[in-house]
């Protein structure tokens, strides 16, 4: 099973299957009857998360990679340690251990390029160990993570916000659209909807998908403050997950012994595998990574309904928006979140995530402005 299976570089490097993205998102593994918990995140930018730790004067964690941050990066990087995670993962590439997947690298017609890389004996085993030559695989995949194949920058708004810098104005103001459009957009690349969202955008949503800091190396931004957020997400009930209480492990266990009772209660979890960070848990739970917004929309029509967060609950930027905009409305449809506590209900502009009070026209801007942070080098 190829990492491509659930990272298809035609949609931005998430989920690529039409049909499975519309009925919950969550993605089958090599055995076909196993189904993990969460759908595939882009793997686009991820190289560039730092190191997972806990911010002591935000009171907030930082970094690390997957959903809920487990592939901190405390030994390689966040990267390279989420990438080892699925071969072994037995609801995903299913490998029995790392020596299985060492003999396919090894087998392969990428083991002479392997060899190129890493110095000649590389993929001996015997040399330095089993360990040593799975962490270069994680590591090598990493290093194409971070490449411009799959981290271009090469939207739309990546060349706006090249051209506003070197127009002699500041990170915020090209990041928020603060000022005139002829002085931050001299050139005209933003459309006039696209501005209007950019100038929506800064105001109601750059402070988690940060719009207004450079990327590692001087890059554009990543869309991300890279931290963890409860935004109150309802549960899929199309999630296959609920339905693995008949499948079983090789252990003989269920995969989900919980059913349709089961919650992802995210970072809280893996902070309560952690002794110096599980006292912590319970603050945190419920809280997902914060995702980049740069693979928002690739893929064109075969991504129009593409699903979204860790649970694929919401399929469409429209409704995604709308939700922020009223998920708090008396009325408006929404279900409850599936963690009912650390939900996010922070004021932006006066109004309350989930009540913001905005006008159609403005979810629509907001909407436009997403469409153009997609890389252009992809469909």
């Amino acid at each position: 099973m190829a990492c491509a299976n659930c990272h298809g570089p035609e949609v931005g490097w998430t989920g690529p299957v039409a049909g499975n993205n519309i009925r919950g998102g969550v993605y089958r593994g090599a055995l076909p009857t196993r189904f993990g918990n969460r759908k595939p995140p882009a793997a686009s930018c991820a190289a560039f998360s730092p190191v997972f730790s806990f911010d002591p004067t935000d009171h907030e964690f930082v970094g690390g990679n997957f959903w809920d941050g487990r592939a901190t990066g405390e030994r390689l990087n966040p990267a390279a340690e989420q990438a080892l995670g699925p071969f072994l993962n037995p609801v995903e590439q299913n490998m029995p251990d790392k020596a299985a997947v060492w003999r396919q690298v090894a087998a392969s017609k990428d083991a002479r390029l392997f060899e190129q890389v890493w110095g000649q004996g590389s993929l001996d085993c015997s040399a330095g160990g089993i360990d040593l030559t799975y962490d270069r695989f994680g590591l090598s995949i990493a290093a194409f993570e971070a490449s411009t194949e799959v981290s271009p920058f090469s939207s739309t708004f990546d060349d706006y916000w090249t051209a506003c810098l070197a127009a002699g104005n500041t990170a915020e103001a090209c990041g928020e659209g603060e000022g005139a459009k002829e002085t931050l957009d001299p050139t005209g690349i933003l459309s006039e909807i696209g501005w209007a969202g950019l100038i929506e955008f800064g105001e109601y949503c750059s402070q988690c998908h940060t719009s207004t800091e450079a990327g590692p190396a001087g890059l554009p931004p990543l869309f991300t403050n890279n931290r963890f957020d409860n935004i109150g997400v309802p549960r899929n009930p199309r999630n296959p997950f609920y339905d693995m209480t008949t499948e079983y492990l090789d252990d003989g266990t269920p995969i989900n012994p919980d059913g349709a009772s089961y919650i992802d209660y995210g970072l809280g979890d893996f902070l309560r595998t952690r002794p110096e960070w599980a006292h912590l848990a319970l603050e945190n739970d419920g809280k997902h990574r914060v995702p980049t917004l740069a693979t928002s929309t690739s893929g064109g029509e075969r991504a129009s309904r593409r699903p979204t967060w860790h649970n694929g609950a919401l399929k469409t930027l429209e409704e995604v928006v709308h939700f922020y905009n009223t998920r708090d409305v008396p009325g408006a449809g929404w279900a409850g979140p599936e963690v009912d506590r650390n939900v996010n209900r922070e004021l932006f502009e006066g109004k309350p995530l989930g009540n913001l009070e905005l006008a159609d026209e403005a979810e629509r801007a907001i909407v436009a402005f997403l469409k153009i942070l997609t890389d252009q080098s992809k469909p």
